[in-house]
């Protein structure tokens, strides 16, 4: 395979993950011994809260009068199109049932999550479409209790906006919390929250670690790393356009990774040349970030066909993937391995991170190999069930006695072979 780096990443530092696990681990410990005494002291000390940390319903109504008009219309419309999407998701999601033999019918049941937790991230940017991805994705499933924390700005709480959209879709509690303190509480059920069934959300390392750690006592939609997005481009393509969709994703943090892989070496020369004049065009903190994430992360890849393409990216698995290119039915023929596909330059990541419907949570660091994005599927327990006839006990019985024996589980075999003596006695009667 012809494949030629333009540009590629610098190594990533080894010890930054265990410094991470060591930190979170202390902080879990502190949490499940002391409660809610100790997310209220992480509060203080990590995000500078002091105030109340559940968010009352005044508050609420106070929060939501602040935001002006055209932004709720705009929430609303990006409300609407994440709803319907998610409503026609869970449309799909059949219930069944079958008669595999005469007299014994199984079946199965799609029945949501009594509680999920929804983290929504407020650092540098107030994250309000991830409550939105978030909350109306749960709503939509029939979860019953559904609890929002987000990080609080010194002395404020927080973003109004993000209450507004919050509230919009339908969280039964909000909490102001951020960080390792806000998963723990939503996971123990503190603040009055119900423990959750499921915590789901983008977050920092520390959240990511977080929700990492304390899978399998609760469910989790993914361990996430640094968001990554790849774009396709062939001849056909803007360098203009590519550039700022790879430099878009960039500013989301230092450590995410864009990558560019392409057919055609002109417009990769030409993106390599303009990339960093758009970095410095955008306002500070996100051009630092942009610099970074761009020097440091990305990768320029040429290819010498589209099916050496379509190899590349099943490597990447990337979180977020972009075609540019002609024939674009073929690429979504083609292309298997991606968390959400955007074809055609008329679209972009960035309406799926904000505004189009389909679920902007969605599999990073290579998890696409395996997964999917967070979906009406992730609230819900796929479960079966079966039931049988005495006739249909009689070969069961048989069938599985011999098996277990074979197994060497002898209580197994008696198990089943107790309802082979019933059926035998019945026929005799």
């Amino acid at each position: 395979m012809a494949v030629t780096y333009l540009k590629q990443a610098e190594p990533r530092p080894t010890t930054e993950s265990a410094d991470i696990r060591d930190t979170v681990a202390i902080m879990l410990t502190a949490i499940e011994r002391d409660g809610e005494k100790a997310v209220r002291r992480y509060a203080e000390t990590l995000d500078k809260w002091t105030g109340p940390i559940v968010l009352s319903d005044e508050e609420r109504q106070a929060a939501c009068a602040c935001v002006p008009g055209q932004f709720k219309d705009d929430i609303r419309f990006a409300h609407d199109n994440i709803r319907r999407f998610a409503e026609a998701q869970k449309a799909t999601m059949a219930e069944c049932e079958i008669e595999l033999m005469p007299g014994l019918v199984a079946g199965q049941k799609q029945i949501p999550v009594t509680s999920a937790g929804c983290y929504v991230p407020g650092g540098r940017y107030s994250h309000v479409a991830s409550a939105l991805m978030t909350i109306t994705t749960a709503k939509v499933a029939g979860v019953s209790h559904i609890t929002a924390v987000s990080p609080p700005r010194p002395e404020k709480g927080i973003p109004d906006a993000i209450v507004y959209a919050m509230d919009l879709c339908g969280a039964d509690l909000i909490l102001n919390l951020g960080g390792v303190q806000g998963i723990a509480a939503m996971a123990q059920g503190l603040f009055g929250a119900y423990p959750a069934d499921i915590l789901v959300g983008p977050g920092n390392s520390y959240v990511a670690e977080a929700k990492r750690m304390l899978f399998g006592k609760v469910g989790i939609d993914m361990f996430a790393g640094p968001t990554d997005s790849l774009v396709i481009a062939d001849h056909t393509a803007d360098p203009e356009t590519v550039a700022w969709d790879l430099i878009g994703q960039a500013e989301h943090g230092v450590d995410s990774p864009v990558w560019l892989v392409t057919t055609d070496r002109a417009l990769a020369e030409r993106v390599l040349a303009r990339a960093p004049e758009l970095c410095r065009a955008l306002p500070e903190p996100n051009a630092s970030v942009a610099q970074t994430s761009w020097r440091e992360r990305a990768e320029v890849i040429l290819c010498d066909g589209r099916g050496e393409v379509v190899e590349v990216v099943n490597r990447y698995a990337p979180e977020h993937l972009q075609v540019q290119a002609e024939d674009l039915d073929w690429w979504l023929a083609n292309l298997t391995t991606y968390g959400s596909l955007f074809l055609g330059e008329e679209t972009t990541v960035s309406f799926g991170d904000k505004t189009s419907g389909p679920n902007h949570v969605l599999p990073t660091s290579r998890a696409a190999r395996y997964t999917g994005g967070l979906s009406v599927h992730k609230f819900t327990k796929t479960v079966t069930w079966q039931r049988c006839t005495r006739e249909a006990s009689h070969e069961l019985a048989l069938r599985t006695a011999r098996i277990s024996r074979v197994e060497g589980m002898e209580g197994h075999a008696r198990s089943a072979e107790m309802r082979l003596d019933r059926t035998v006695r019945a026929a005799g009667e």
